[in-house]
């Protein structure tokens, strides 16, 4: 059942953030997590907002994987004490088979959420708001703008068993569908959520 965000009870959680940054990057021609944004890379600008709502950050990597573990390394120690990078070798098969690597290193957290790698424009409000919006009724939070779904996600321990006894063809999509999932959709002030950098074009939108 879908709803959209009023007023309830809210719950403190524990929330591991996943970010997956084990693609190509084909359409953009340039490796994505490393591209920068605001004097850091998209990688670092989305794992230092994240600290402000995450217990711990798992990053999911495959192509290019040496070069973001070496990237990783020259970051500040606080963040990366936060830091746990996690090997795909199956992400030749799709962004889904990373998200499923990253939630089977999970081992005690309530939430995730969910980041795509080429959204690093979101301000620091948008994270702390959104974890506001965990409550006792609901598998699956994500933001609208103007009526328009966007990313990152919140999902329970529901989503993550489901999505963990997926086979490696499916995708976020079947499984967010099933009937089981309570899904919630809260009204934000951030048309970022709206927006991912996937081409060169797009890139524009920085300068």
């Amino acid at each position: 059942m879908d709803s959209i965000k009023t007023n309830f009870q809210i719950r403190k959680e524990n929330i591991t953030g996943i970010i997956i940054s084990a693609g190509f990057s084909k359409r953009m021609r340039k490796f994505k997590p490393l591209l920068m944004y605001n004097g850091n890379s998209f990688l670092n600008n989305i794992a230092t907002k994240l600290c402000l709502v995450c217990d711990d950050i798992i990053i999911v990597t495959g192509y290019n994987a040496d070069q973001i573990k070496n990237h990783i390394s020259e970051w500040d120690p606080i963040l990366k004490e936060k830091i746990k990078i996690i090997y795909n070798d199956n992400y030749k098969r799709g962004m889904f088979t990373s998200l499923k690597r990253g939630v089977e290193a999970i081992s005690k957290y309530d939430w995730v959420l969910y980041h795509f790698v080429d959204q690093p424009t979101l301000p620091n409000e948008f994270y702390e708001e959104f974890r506001k919006q965990i409550d006792l009724t609901n598998d699956w939070i994500q933001p609208i703008y103007k009526g328009q779904k966007g990313h990152p996600i919140l999902f329970n321990e529901k989503v993550m068993d489901l999505i963990a006894s997926a086979g490696d063809n499916s995708n976020l999509r079947n499984i967010s569908s099933e009937g089981m999932i309570n899904k919630t959709f809260w009204e934000c002030k951030c048309p970022e959520i709206l927006s991912d950098f996937d081409t060169p074009n797009d890139l524009l939108e920085l300068k």
